[in-house]
Formats: C-alpha cells, structure tokens, sequence
C-alpha cells in the first residue's frame, strides 16, 4: 500500500510539474509589426523594418516589440515567422491569392517553443479581405472558405492547438481595426478558447507601431502573460 501511494504521489508531482514547465522560448506568428531585416525565418519573407527606417524611428532590433518582451523575461527566440503585409486568410490586396503567406501558410513553421503569440489580422482589415461566415465546431473549411476571413482563423486556431499541444497560444489584435475585425476575433478567440490580448493607445507612425508604441506592446503583453501567470 505504502508503495503504491508513493507511485501515485510521485505521478502527481511529475504530473504538476509538466503542467508548469517553464516557458524558455517563444515563436513568433506575425506580420509587418514583427519583421525586422535578418531575423525572419525563413529569411525570403517580406520585411518592414529595417536599420534604415525611412517612414518610423524604429532602427535597430532591439527596439521591436518582441525583442523588448524576451530581453525583460529573459526568454529566448525559437521563430520569428512574420511576413510583411501578410493576411490570415488567403485573400490579400486587390484580391490576390496570398495563400504562399498567409498566417494559415505558415502556421507549422515555428519549431518547437514553449509559448506562441500570434500579431495579426490588420492586413485582413486593411485589404477588406472578405470576412466570410463563422466556422461551426467539427467543421472542417473548404478551400474557398479559407480565402475568407472567420473560417481561416478558426483554422488557424484549431490547428495550432492540435499541432503544439501543451504549449501556450496567444492571440494579440491589434488597436484601431474595424469593429467587424474586433468582433470576430473575440468571438472567435472565445469560441476556441485561445486568449487574446487586445491592443489600445498603441503610438503608430506611418500606420505601424513607433519606439514608443512597441513599448507598449511589449508592456501589455507582457503583463498579460504575467497575470495568466504564463510567466
């Protein structure tokens, strides 16, 4: 009997502790706010920022937002798979066929980190790409739907769940979007259980984040993920 409750015991603690594994790296799933030249993987994706920085003060690295989050929690870089102007679904500016670099195309290509924040759907609103009917639970999208909005990201969502299991998906919207874009993305965050940190008072030159409004991504989410006690 004392044998058996020491086994048990031991499965308990071993069970806990995986549950609180500490988070060492993150992976990155973004678009233009999170690109910056030389730290993209796969290299060939769009960048927007840039040591030189002819429209935004933001010039080096360290300034971005996520690099500002990992230096302060002493966290390391898996991927940052971020695509400039890319779109969730596969429906891009002037209706072209993004479906070599929307989100949903590169969801499987972040390694294998202990937490993922996923930065998008500004394109989907700026490009009005079309935003398509809520996706039931068990429904699998057809090609067509995920040229639309809603179906993607539920995808993209149900997907990644799937694929990192037991690793920490974050979703963040970005501020000054449509309320049609904002809604979605709460109801859908909500529906698939993913939590989504919903940007505000972000300072933005040329419509992307400044020094100081990568700051204030980096706080927020930072202490979102310290309030989740993520980290």
């Amino acid at each position: 009997m004392k044998h058996l409750l020491a086994i048990l015991l031991c499965a308990i603690a071993t069970l806990g502790s995986a549950q609180q594994r500490p988070i060492r790296s993150v992976s990155i799933l973004g678009d233009s706010y999170s690109t910056f030249q030389g730290f993209l993987e796969p290299d060939t994706n769009f960048v927007w920022y840039r040591p030189v920085a002819p429209y935004n003060d933001v010039s080096r690295v360290e300034q971005m937002w996520w690099h500002l989050l990992l230096s302060e929690a002493k966290l390391t870089l898996a991927v940052n798979n971020s695509f400039s102007g890319s779109t969730i679904c596969n429906t891009g500016y002037n209706r072209e066929d993004y479906s070599r670099r929307s989100f949903i195309a590169r969801m499987n290509h972040l390694g294998q980190p202990d937490l993922i924040l996923i930065l998008g759907d500004t394109n989907d609103d700026w490009a009005k790409a079309p935003i398509g009917d809520y996706l039931p639970q068990g429904v699998t999208p057809t090609a067509a739907q995920l040229y639309t909005f809603r179906p993607a990201l539920s995808h993209l969502l149900r997907h990644m769940k799937a694929r990192y299991v037991n690793v920490p998906i974050y979703f963040i919207h970005n501020s000054d979007l449509s309320e049609t874009i904002t809604q979605s993305v709460r109801r859908i965050c909500e529906e698939e259980a993913i939590p989504c940190i919903f940007l505000r008072d972000i300072d933005k030159q040329q419509a992307h984040p400044s020094i100081r409004g990568m700051q204030a991504i980096k706080e927020q989410v930072l202490q979102r993920l310290k309030q989740d006690r993520i980290l």
